[in-house]
This record gives structure tokens, C-alpha cells and sequence, in this order.
């Protein structure tokens, strides 16, 4: 999926990897045009640990050799004298899911397990039943180095000749990741000269591997054609996983496993719930605005301070962009639009807010909404200084008035004779027959005209409508 296909790809949606790697789909241009890229993390791990493993053992063994010399009708035993895996050290480069799974299962062999990897915590490492240490020293002191890492510019070409120099002359290299991680040639030449034991690979810079490729001719190896993830039940679990992705993003929910888009609070902690919020807030905050804004401010209170707040930040802009852009604006390219039309995003914490446990507010101009969790269903609470409660849909109608008798219902008369149905009311006011808010939730859009009558009445300073989740 490269830029060109993404910009051919006008109504393009969502980009699905059945698998781990999105290395053949051009991230940053798919962010940069709204578009998810998801993949299915969790799938294919037992598969790609069990693959690991099993290459592990066949080089080790010589399995591979020793079918070869059976079927050419020979019995020579003492060519194909292996190793245990028990006690030997297993150096893992990357102790992520696959990483870990792989950990789990050469504890069983009695192998004793180091890894490296600049994103794991040792507490994330015990529990995988490894140890973190530096890269040189996985070098330097691994039986088996196994790797499990992203292809990155940091990682591209991570084995190659000066590593491979620091590696004892019995070890091996097992790689089940991605091919460019290795030098194919800078290992076939290591193990020409014998500087390392053996060389198992399911994976490679190119595929399918050329008929020149110096790995081919190289001694003790195992090479498989990336199938790693390939067994019927990790087919299975990634097809259903990113299917199961691609409906929820085309309903308008965020992706479990986005590559490109931040992750939504887990369901314990009020999950897409308080996305929907936080983009309800934006929308309704950037209605009630006369200008384009300048600056959003989140304040997020009690609660609401243990979620990452990234994805709520990013439907929050999500909300307010959409209401002035006609360019596709989700929860991928939010952030990035912001930035690229100079919209300061600005936060502040607070640990006690204001009669409720949780709040989550947004600030644009010199308006400010706000809504929490009410038994797990999201309500604004809060609309320029008035305590309020308000559902996330529907057409709204909200007038700024002096609280006098009769006004509520010349505007509910007026609204019936025009067919617009109530389906709830709510009125904020800081004292009696003072400055008060009036908030309609309608079935039914307001006309202009009627909007402009009800401008018109008196004692009301300000009329405005608003439109949230309707059409959605």
C-alpha cells in the first residue's frame, strides 16, 4: 500500500494486515489522509513462538540434514551429533508478545533467558522469565540469539558483520521477524568461515529468495518461506481480528489494534465512552463558537487523570475540527491537522473537581462544556458557568435569557407550531429570575426562521443550535 495506491484510493477507509508487520503500507501517508491502518498483534504470537522454537530445535538437532541423508538412503548417525537446548543461553533481541511467548516456552527446555530490548521493564522481563541486559552482552554470551523486533532504521541490518564478530563461534542465529533485520549475506559469510555455529531463518530482505542468494549456498541452515504465522488457527484468529477491526471503524468506532491511531481507555475504566464524550465536548464547544479558534484547552479531574489521554484528546479535536473542515477528520489525523493549521492543544490536571468524581472538560475561547460518566453513560454537565445535564445526541437548542415566567413556554409553543418535537429539557441558572440557560434536546432541526423568532423574543440575549451524533 504505497502513497501512490492510497492516493488513487479516494474512498479508501481502512487498510487491514492480517498479520504484524505493516511495513509494506506507507503509514504516515495513510495517517496523513485519515485513513486506519490496523493489524492483528495478538493472533499469530503462539504460532510465531512455536515456529521459533521448532527452528531452534532442527538446526540445533540437524534435523533437516539428517531427513536428507535418510531419504538418500543412507544411515550415518555420528554425521548429526546435536545439542541440547537444556542449559544452554537463549538471547532474545526484542522481548515483546512474541518475544515473551518464546521466553515462556525455552524455560520449559531448562535454557536460561537474557534479552534486550529499550522498551521492556524489568518487571515485564521477570515475568517473561528473563533478564535485561545490553545488546553487546546478548552477543556476546547467547547460545541461541533469537530475534523479535519491528523493522525500524534502528533495527534495519542489526545483525550484521561487526555483531556477528561478537558472537561466540557455537552460536546460532534464529530469525523470525522481519528479513531486513539481518545482513543475509554478511551472516553467509560468517558461517562460510565457521565464526558461527548455524543460521535459521524464516524470513528475508527479499522474497521469495533469489537463486543467487549467498544464504542459500551457506552451511548449516534451516530456511523456511515465512511461516512463522502460518498455522490454521493463527489464520484464523488475524482474519477474524482484523475483520472484526474494519466493521468497528466503519461504524464509526475506534480500532483495537490501530497502528495509526491511539488506543481507546479500557473498557473497565469507561472505554469508548469517554471518547464519545470527549468528542461530543469538541463538537458542541466549536457550535457555540462564533470564530474559528485558536486554542483548545482539555481539563481533565478526579477519575478521569488514571486514562491515557491521548485518545480522548484526540476525539476532542476530532469534534472541534469537523465542525469547520470538510476534510475527512478522525480519530488517525486529528492531531496532525490541528498542528498543521496552528490550533495550540493545551491541558490541565486537576486531582478534586467539582461536584463530580469525574470530569472531563474542553475549553475553546471564552466557552467551556463539560461532561462525566453517569452510570457509564456519558452527559454534559457543564455549559459556560451552568450546571447542567444534557444527553450526547440529538438537535439542541440553547438560548442564554433572563429567567422570567412564560418565556419556556412561548418557545415550546412556537416549536410545536412548527413541528419540532421536545424530547427533554434543561434549564441552568445562577439565581432566580437571573442570567439562566435553556437547553432543548429535539428530535427535529430548528428552521432558521424559527430560530430567529425565538432570537427575537425578549428578555432572550442569545440563541444557538447544535447538531450532536445526529447523522453520525
Amino acid at each position: 500500500m504505497t502513497r501512490a495506491v492510497l492516493d488513487a484510493a479516494t474512498r479508501l477507509v481502512v487498510v487491514g494486515r492480517a498479520g504484524v508487520g505493516v511495513d509494506n503500507i506507507d503509514v504516515p501517508a495513510a495517517t496523513a489522509r485519515g485513513v486506519y491502518v490496523v493489524n492483528a498483534p495478538l493472533g499469530n504470537i503462539v504460532a510465531a513462538a512455536e515456529h521459533t522454537i521448532a527452528l531452534t530445535l532442527s538446526l540445533m538437532r540437524k534435523v533437516v540434514d539428517a531427513d536428507r541423508s535418510v531419504r538418500a538412503g543412507e544411515w550415518t548417525r555420528s554425521k548429526f551429533i546435536g545439542n541440547e537446548l537444556r542449559a544452554k543461553v537463549l538471547g532474545l533481541v526484542g522481548i515483546g508478545r512474541v518475544g515473551s511467548e518464546v521466553a515462556r516456552r525455552a524455560a520449559a527446555f531448562g535454557m536460561t533467558v537474557v534479552a534486550h530490548d529499550p522498551f521492556a521493564t524489568e518487571a515485564s522481563a521477570r515475568t517473561a522469565g528473563a533478564r535485561l541486559v545490553d545488546l553487546d552482552e546478548v552477543l556476546r554470551t547467547a547460545d541461541v540469539i533469537s530475534l523479535h523486533v519491528p523493522l525500524t532504521e534502528k533495527t534495519r541490518g542489526l545483525i550484521n558483520e561487526e555483531s556477528l564478530a561478537k558472537m561466540k563461534r557455537t552460536a546460532v542465529v534464529v530469525n523470525a521477524s522481519r528479513g531486513e533485520v539481518v545482513d543475509a549475506d554478511a551472516l553467509a559469510s560468517a558461517l562460510e568461515r565457521g565464526t558461527i555455529a548455524g543460521a535459521a531463518l524464516d524470513v528475508f530482505a527479499q522474497e521469495p529468495l533469489p537463486a543467487d542468494a549467498a544464504i542459500r549456498r551457506a552451511p548449516r541452515t534451516v530456511l523456511t518461506p515465512h511461516i512463522a504465522g502460518s498455522t490454521t488457527e493463527a489464520q484464523t484468529n488475524v482474519a477474524v481480528d482484523v475483520v472484526e477491526q474494519i466493521l468497528d471503524v466503519l461504524d464509526g468506532k475506534p480500532a483495537r489494534f490501530a497502528v495509526n491511531a491511539p488506543r481507546p481507555p479500557a473498557e473497565e475504566a469507561g472505554g469508548m465512552a469517554w471518547v464519545r464524550l470527549a468528542e461530543r465536548l469538541g463538537s458542541l464547544a466549536a457550535q457555540l463558537l462564533d470564530d474559528r479558534p485558536a486554542q483548545l484547552e482539555l481539563s481533565y479531574a478526579g477519575a478521569v487523570l488514571g486514562l491515557d489521554p491521548e485518545a480522548l484528546r484526540a476525539a476532542a479535536v476530532k469534534g472541534l475540527l469537523e465542525t469547520f473542515s470538510e476534510q475527512r477528520v478522525n480519530l488517525v489525523n486529528a492531531l496532525d491537522l490541528a498542528r498543521s493549521r496552528g490550533l495550540v492543544i493545551a491541558e490541565r490536571r486537576e486531582a478534586e473537581p467539582p461536584r463530580y468524581a469525574s470530569l472531563l472538560s474542553v475549553k475553546v475561547g471564552s466557552t467551556e462544556v463539560a461532561g462525566t460518566l453517569t452510570q457509564g453513560e456519558p452527559r454534559i454537565v457543564f455549559i459556560d458557568d451552568f450546571w447542567v445535564d444534557v444527553p450526547i445526541e440529538g438537535h439542541l437548542l440553547l438560548t442564554k435569557h433572563q429567567d422570567k415566567p412564560g418565556l419556556v413556554g412561548r418557545v415550546g409553543t412556537l416549536l410545536g407550531e412548527h413541528d419540532v418535537n421536545i424530547s427533554s429539557m434543561q434549564v441552568g441558572r445562577l439565581h432566580p429570575r437571573g442570567e439562566a440557560l435553556m437547553i432543548l434536546t429535539l428530535d427535529d432541526p430548528v428552521p432558521d426562521e424559527v430560530r430567529a423568532r425565538i432570537g427575537g423574543f425578549a428578555d432572550i440575549n442569545a440563541v444557538r443550535t447544535a447538531r450532536l451524533g445526529v447523522g453520525d
